[in-house]
């Protein structure tokens, strides 16, 4: 089998006339590889590819194998057949090509690293999964029991003459039971908490992610206007990617209306009501990066609101931005701001004692939900010794959008309301002997009975296309 020289740099292009034209680098050390769909005939697109490279210096090589594909919220999971893609793959090996799997092992998108497609314009966006296992032969905890891996195994062997050796174990998992959880606070108790002051950016006019310095996380937008008619139309023509919007009375007991939710794909005005305040309406505006558009003519991708706010046609000035990344969750547990109390349903709930937030639907992925404020939420469980830390699966089932974290590591975003991704990978190495500690960033409402479940199973899926 033909292999390339490990020091060269290759560019990877679409196995077509234009890709190759504009992406190959004409260069005696730069080689042009090809990638096309899984099954295609691989040969007449090898010879396309040879025009580009330099005389005798041109290896067939598949730069990108797909051995399945990834997964954007509100899908089904992508799966591919293996008989099929091992075959694909024996066209190539078997006749002196090469391949680079992608992906031999999916992983995972942990934090905000997570990855997002476009389809015809920037607003059809589409954000992955945090689970980026692909259906490839190595799946995202590591296991190789599988048809897949199995299958391409055999063609490797076939083609090549690699020896066969046995399968090892899959990994060990722990399923480390239910638990409960408590509402630590919520969000806007603790603001001035949870970011640096002196990234706190003041401003005529609403400013997007990069220009205070913000790669990640979340950005709450806040100004003020007066509220007059009985209710007022709020128009955020361009928002990446997903902003939540409430009001409150500016002075006197805090009284927060959760509004609804303006979304990059499917970007709508909203109605405002009336708070009938002593004096200007405060709005809140907290806007979700979702992830970086890595493919297309739309990546270069800026985050937060991108356009003029209008509050019934009249732009909106003097904004204040408040960044969260989230970094470091740990002083949560010195900020006991509020009553610990059950979730209430689409009912009022009090904090403090004197205030209260009202819970109206939101929109997620085109269905409707129940919203609270924005919390966190904060679990221990108990590991006895070293030997019992195994990989485990959190599930989500009955939460409905936000971020998790175990031990202060960001496990990533879990979307069940939307899914079809109902839980988030916990390896081993993130736990630890002893307490460990659970927190949630729930955006909208919580499992009811404020419970999550440490499973060995990864494939709960959930969501409306389940």
């Amino acid at each position: 089998m033909c292999t390339l020289n490990s020091y060269f740099s290759y560019t990877t292009d679409g196995g077509a006339l234009g890709n190759l034209k504009n992406g190959s680098i004409p260069q005696d050390d730069v080689f042009a590889a090809v990638d096309f769909e899984t099954g295609s005939n691989p040969w007449p697109i090898f010879k396309l590819q040879k025009k580009y490279n330099l005389p005798g210096k041109s290896v067939p090589l598949s730069s990108e194998f797909y051995t399945g594909w990834l997964t954007h919220w509100g899908e089904r999971i992508a799966t591919t057949d293996a008989t099929s893609t091992a075959k694909a793959l024996k066209t190539i090996l078997c006749h002196n090509g090469s391949a680079v799997l992608y992906m031999a092992h999916g992983g995972t998108n942990f934090g905000f690293y997570n990855g997002a497609n476009t389809g015809q314009d920037e607003s059809d966006y589409k954000a992955d999964l945090t689970s980026y296992d692909y259906d490839a032969p190595i799946k995202e905890h590591g296991d190789v029991h599988n048809a897949k891996y199995k299958a391409l195994r055999r063609v490797i062997h076939e083609c090549t003459g690699t020896p066969l050796h046995p399968l090892p174990a899959n990994i060990k998992k722990a399923s480390y039971g239910i638990m409960k959880l408590q509402k630590v606070v919520s969000l806007f108790d603790i603001i001035d908490n949870i970011n640096d002051p002196l990234k706190v950016s003041v401003s005529e006019h609403p400013l997007y992610m990069e220009q205070i310095g913000q790669m990640f996380g979340f950005l709450l937008y806040m100004s003020e206007y007066q509220g007059k008619l009985p209710s007022s139309i709020l128009s955020i023509p361009k928002v990446h990617d997903r902003a939540q919007v409430f009001v409150s009375c500016s002075a006197g007991v805090r009284t927060l209306r959760y509004c609804g939710v303006i979304e990059r794909w499917s970007n709508k005005t909203l109605e405002i009501p009336n708070l009938r305040c002593s004096s200007k309406t405060s709005l809140y505006i907290l806007v979700e990066n979702m992830g970086r558009v890595n493919y297309g003519p739309y990546i270069f991708d800026r985050k937060g609101i991108l356009s003029p706010i209008q509050i019934d046609g009249i732009t909106l000035r003097h904004w204040k931005m408040y960044p969260l990344a989230l970094n470091s969750l740990d002083i949560l547990p010195k900020l006991q701001l509020i009553t610990q109390i059950p979730y209430a349903g689409a009912s009022k709930m009090s904090i403090h004692g004197d205030s209260e937030k009202i819970l109206q639907d939101s929109s997620c992925c085109s269905n409707e939900s129940t919203s609270a404020e924005p919390a966190f939420y904060e679990g221990h469980f108990r590991i006895d010794n070293e030997t019992e830390i195994k990989d485990t699966f959190i599930s989500f089932r009955g939460w409905n959008k936000g971020v998790a974290f175990v031990n202060n590591f960001n496990i990533g975003r879990f979307w069940p309301a939307c899914g079809p991704q109902c839980t988030l990978y916990v390896p081993a190495p993130i736990l630890r002997p002893g307490d460990n500690i659970v927190v949630i960033f729930e955006l909208h409402a919580p499992n009811h009975e404020l419970t999550i479940d440490f499973t060995t199973d990864p494939d709960f899926t959930c969501g409306p296309e389940q």
